[in-house]
């Protein structure tokens, strides 16, 4: 169960996240990268963020690309954050594939429907 002290640094971190990548994806023409959630573990060592690519097809790329850069957004995380938090938690960042599900999931249903009609 998550603490009240978890949940309010999940946030915090969700939105330190997405303006750094918004500002970052703005370079990358066609690539929007946006932060589903934030789960930060018990002690407030380890926070796992959840990141939703648009396009899917590069999800993997872009994934990848920030694993490498990984110290360079804790650092700039870390900065934005110094008079909140007194230790910036180490990241890890994982694909959030729900929206891909879901339209998977309309489209089975779509056909479902059309040979329903037939």
């Amino acid at each position: 169960m998550e603490t009240t002290r978890q949940a309010k640094i999940s946030r915090l971190l969700q939105k330190e996240l997405s303006e750094i990548f918004r500002n970052e994806t703005a370079k990358m023409r066609g690539t929007m990268v946006s932060v589903s959630s934030v789960k930060v573990s018990p002690d407030l060592s380890i926070a796992r963020a959840y990141l939703s690519i648009f396009p899917s097809e590069k999800a993997g790329e872009v994934i990848d690309s920030l694993n490498l850069q990984m110290k360079t957004v804790r650092y700039e995380l870390a900065r934005r954050t110094r008079f909140q938090l007194r230790r910036c938690p180490e990241l890890q960042f994982y694909l959030d594939d729900t929206i891909d599900y879901l339209e998977n999931i309309d489209r089975l249903l779509g056909d479902t429907e059309k040979s329903d009609l037939q």
